[in-house]
């Protein structure tokens, strides 16, 4: 071992020295070079006081160097926390804040006509019952105005015929609260039938739209915000749209008809409440400018504390690993507390105009009042057309007040309905499906890189691969190692094609994957393995069954097998029946990864990636996967990106990748034979392997 190699070089107090700087130089948050820098620095101070009383040759002293380099590499490795640079984001805060949270989408009034369109029916019948309603409200106080001047007209000597002179226009008031009863449950059930059918409809095109969006789609938008469009900014919209028929279009049939009707009792006052209608109507309208770009930014801070709370909740074994419940707490509470702000901004805006509208109202009532006692004193008017008037100005009253309170849903509604649509419409540049199919019996597996350039959208600026360029002959292994960043896992994400390459060709079998069918090429052809697969909250038969849903049972047992995951499943209680946690918590590592295997191998592919499939598991269950591995790898095209070298020493091939391109290819006694970056990285993989059996041994 090199930690003990050094020990007897120097001595123990001198490899603990060593060891002491290498903790105390990454406690402080320097980078891995900087630490090497450092420690040569230590490493030769110590050499030179040791110097005296020890004499060793050359080769001892690079082979502490090393060794101490190797502790520099493990420990970066293991304590990711420790290793942090200062000059970097500080929390998911700093990223959140410098989002922007304006929108400039636009409400899609098209295509929330066409929703409307098999609702139609119901529709019509809502508002036809909800105009009916308001004539008869209309109607009321017509009749209102009859009863009172029946009262008007009797004296004390005349009481004991009152009953029979009231009861025509009182059997019709009754008549018309019944009917008036009858509407509104008829507008509002059909109302709520038409809200749900199109709330309905837009969460499914919305989820539609989710999947059907490329993987760049998901790199751009956190996971909460699209949740919290799916569910709360839906819910919002169809309330909106349910109170603009029920309130809206009632209260403004109601205004409308009223006015009419006051117009024909008495045109004076009429015009008097006419009046001071615009100047309502012009305050609301500037109000609502500010309160329409205060909802949307309510709603983006809404958004942005539900993805705090999604990651916080989704990575909560983390969370709980690193003992950060209370920064998680103070990060979701600055961001509620940010929403809470707005959302009291928006309820004063919102106030304010209901304040303004029901002083207004009121003047009008009390105009009306002052007004018609005036036009009695003339006979221009009489009690019953004042009880007529003040009635309807009541109506209308109410109908503006309902105005006033709809005016904050509309606007949040039409802000939710326009984030909705914005994600709906947004377009996706690789079609699901769609293009060539090899028949099964034709596909080879022959895969060919030529000359590929790529960079993630969202990095666009940074050039992942470079001129890449790599031949997988059919039924070989190819395996790709490199450095951490040089690009090997983009590769197997191009070849299921999650992105568009910017520059240069991918070929199956001599087919331009662009013109092969994607559902056709992930579904069938490729069998995709990573490094943290993911299961779903369901039976293990059923997350098997994933890869190919019309398998049989039998086929599932087989697949299970072939990856060496037969034995523990039925050992469960319920065997395949048992049902895994959210993202397969309740099975280890290594169980997870075979059931994800037996996944893959259900469909039968021709091709299997396997993106370091191995790197996080122990070494029982590395020997475990590997072993089912090499049981699947056999006769099918096989590209595998590896972390840990020693499971592709028997590949066919290896290419080195470094810089987004490969810098060596051939077997692995070549590249050794080489002394490049295949042997460099092989000889720091063996001295981690030996800094980590000197840890277990001292620590």
């Amino acid at each position: 071992m090199v930690f003990v190699q050094i020990q007897r070089t120097f001595g123990k107090p001198f490899a603990f020295r060593i060891l002491n700087r290498c903790n105390q130089n990454l406690a402080v948050g320097r980078n891995l070079e900087t630490c090497k820098i450092k420690l040569r620095t230590h490493f030769n101070t110590a050499l030179n006081s040791s110097s005296k009383n020890t004499s060793q040759n050359s080769s001892k002293w690079l082979l502490g160097l090393s060794g101490i380099c190797g502790c520099v590499t493990i420990a970066i490795k293991h304590c990711p926390v420790a290793h942090c640079k200062t000059n970097v984001i500080k929390s998911r805060l700093d990223h959140l804040d410098n989002e922007d949270v304006k929108s400039d989408a636009k409400f899609d009034w098209s295509g929330f006509f066409k929703l409307l369109v098999p609702e139609l029916g119901y529709l019509i019948a809502a508002i036809i019952s909800a105009l009916a309603a308001a004539f008869i409200n209309i109607k009321i106080p017509i009749v209102l105005g009859e009863l009172v001047n029946v009262l008007s007209n009797f004296s004390r000597e005349e009481a004991q015929n009152i009953l029979d002179e009231i009861k025509k226009p009182a059997l019709k008031l009754v008549k018309y609260y019944c009917i008036q009863g009858l509407l509104t449950f008829c507008y509002i059930s059909l109302l709520t039938t038409v809200g749900e059918n199109v709330a309905t409809s837009l969460r499914k095109q919305l989820f539609d739209a989710y999947l059907r969006q490329d993987i760049e789609f998901f790199d751009r938008n956190k996971t909460g915000e699209l949740v919290d469009r799916l569910t709360s900014d839906i819910q919002d919209f169809k309330s909106s749209f349910k109170l603009c028929i029920s309130s809206g279009l009632r209260a403004t049939a109601q205004t409308i008809g009223c006015v009419g009707t006051m117009y024909t009792i008495s045109p004076k006052l009429t015009g008097l409440m006419i009046t001071v209608v615009p100047a309502i109507i012009g305050t609301g309208t500037l109000m609502g400018s500010g309160l329409r770009k205060l909802s949307k930014k309510a709603q983006s801070q809404l958004s942005k504390s539900t993805a705090v709370a999604d990651e916080a909740i989704g990575n909560v074994r983390t969370v709980r690993a690193f003992a950060m419940e209370s920064k998680e707490n103070e990060m979701f509470g600055q961001e509620v507390e940010s929403s809470r702000k707005l959302n009291i901004q928006l309820g004063l805006g919102i106030g304010a105009f209901q304040c303004l509208a029901n002083i207004a109202l009121n003047g009008i009532v009390l105009g009306t009042m002052f007004a018609g006692g005036r036009l009695m004193t003339r006979d221009e008017i009489s009690a019953g057309d004042l009880m007529s008037f003040l009635v309807s100005t009541q109506t209308i009253e109410r109908s503006l007040a309902q105005l006033s309170l709809l005016f904050g849903n509309v606007v949040r509604g039409l802000s939710a309905g326009a984030r909705v649509f914005e994600f709906i419409n947004t377009t996706s540049t690789i079609p699901l499906s769609g293009g060539k199919k090899i028949p099964f019996h034709s596909l080879r597996g022959d895969i060919k890189f030529q000359n590929v350039r790529f960079s993630y959208p969202t990095r666009a600026e940074q050039e992942v691969l470079k001129d890449f360029s790599l031949t997988i002959p059919a039924g070989k292994v190819v395996a790709l190692v490199g450095l951490s960043g040089g690009g090997k896992s983009t590769v197997a994400a191009l070849l299921e094609r999650f992105y568009e390459i910017g520059q240069g060709k991918i070929t199956l079998d001599g087919e331009d994957i662009k013109d092969l069918d994607p559902s056709w090429l992930r579904g069938r052809a490729i069998g995709f393995i990573n490094q943290e697969p993911v299961l779903f909250a369901t039976s293990v038969m059923e997350n098997i069954r994933y890869g190919r849903p019309d398998a049989t049972d039998l086929e599932v047992f087989e697949a299970a097998d072939l990856a060496n995951a037969h034995s523990f499943i039925t050992g469960f209680p319920e065997g395949y029946k048992t049902v895994l946690g959210e993202r397969g918590v309740t099975v280890s590592g290594g169980q997870k990864q075979r059931i994800a295997i037996a996944r893959a191998l259900i469909k039968n592919p021709s091709i299997l990636v396997l993106d370091e499939a191995t790197s996080a598991l122990d070494a029982e269950s590395e020997r475990i996967v590997q072993e089912a591995l090499n049981n699947v790898i056999k006769g099918r095209t096989v590209l595998i990106v590896a972390h840990r070298l020693s499971t592709i020493r028997d590949a066919d091939a290896i290419a080195v990748v470094s810089n987004g391109k490969i810098v060596e290819q051939g077997t692995h006694d070549e590249l050794r034979r080489k002394k490049g970056l295949y042997w460099e990285l092989i000889r720091q993989q063996e001295i981690e392997e030996e800094i980590e059996e000197m840890r277990g041994h001292f620590f």
